[in-house]
């Protein structure tokens, strides 16, 4: 970026600052373009946008407020529209469509849309509160009714990883689907050993977030002596081969027995469940380390303030060490 003052281009910095919403201060990690010339701080577009999430955030998460996808997760679960649930909560009509768009609710909105996520909730108050005629009712009422049965996770491996969203997710719900594809993707254009991909799920995640203060997927990350990986990732992978999205291959190298991650070719990889952002930082990821083999990834990972810093008691590693990476 070019500063406006002399028109030369400006460096980049960054140094913890508090900044303040809706009357609460809270520390973030402040990007900017300095004017070496006159010593005047600019932000761009991005930079706005990536100090402001910062903030916003940990507002969501100090006052229990849903972040964007788990908004649309329960609408979608309830199969309504967004004019639809707005108008049975009372809310303007377009409410609830912003919220999902980012905006931030009230905390009284934020209390009802985190009660309504339980079906039961949500059937007390359409039968109680909601002004829909009997018709609407009863047909909102049906599906509410027959989701109350299918709420039990004892046999879905991923449920384990649903947690509320904090600077260990990335700010970030897990996102069940782009996980899986994610893990596809790498499968798909890399077919990694284990230890290689959870590396590379790392970067992916920690490096969207340095650009956006949110991660992709919604994993946490551990850091344990071969460097960082997604919390339980056994669990993880073991879901998707029981699934049928990938397949493992066992062999024995230098070092030992390896697991080779490889599609099963039963699904493809769908790129529409990811922003262009996304997709940029999962791209970037994968030619960075293509040619790099899993012992030179690791090895290569343990130069991470966020590995160095978390290996000790293999703590799980806060996604704000994402602005220190200092291999990608």
């Amino acid at each position: 970026m070019k500063s406006p003052i002399t028109g030369k281009e400006m460096s980049v910095g960054s140094e913890m600052r508090d900044m303040t919403y809706r009357k609460e201060t809270y520390p973030v990690v402040f990007h900017y373009y300095k004017c070496e010339e006159s010593g005047e701080q600019f932000e761009d577009e991005h930079f706005s946008e990536l100090n402001f999430n910062q903030v916003v955030n940990q507002y969501r998460v100090r006052h229990h407020i849903p972040f964007p996808e788990q908004i649309f997760e329960i609408r979608k679960k309830y199969n309504l529209s967004a004019a639809r649930i707005s108008e049975i909560l009372g809310m303007g009509t377009n409410s609830w469509r912003n919220y999902e768009a980012g905006e931030v609710p009230s905390k009284t909105n934020a209390n009802l849309i985190q009660m309504i996520s339980k079906p039961e909730a949500f059937e007390e108050y359409i039968e109680k509160y909601s002004e829909l005629n009997e018709a609407e009712r009863a047909k909102v009422l049906k599906h509410v009714q027959g989701l109350k049965s299918e709420t039990c996770y004892c046999f879905d491996q991923l449920s384990r990883f649903q947690c509320q969203p904090d600077i260990e997710t990335g700010f970030k719900a897990f996102e069940r689907e782009k996980t899986k594809h994610l893990i596809l993707y790498f499968a798909e254009c890399l077919q990694p050993y284990k230890t290689k991909l959870n590396k590379l799920l790392f970067y992916s995640d920690f490096d969207h977030f340095r650009g956006f203060a949110q991660s992709i997927s919604g994993l946490k990350y551990a850091a344990i002596p071969h460097g960082p990986v997604p919390n339980h990732y056994e669990y993880l992978f073991e879901a998707l081969v029981e699934e049928d999205i990938i397949r493992k291959e066992y062999g024995v190298i230098g070092y030992g027995e390896v697991e080779q991650i490889l599609p099963s070719g039963k699904i493809k990889f769908d790129a529409s469940l990811f922003s262009p952002s996304e997709l940029k930082s999962i791209n970037y990821v994968a030619e960075k380390f293509k040619e790099m083999s899993a012992s030179d990834i690791a090895e290569v990972s343990h130069q991470e303030p966020a590995w160095k810093e978390n290996i000790e008691g293999k703590r799980i590693i806060p996604f704000h060490y994402a602005f220190g990476l200092v291999t990608v």
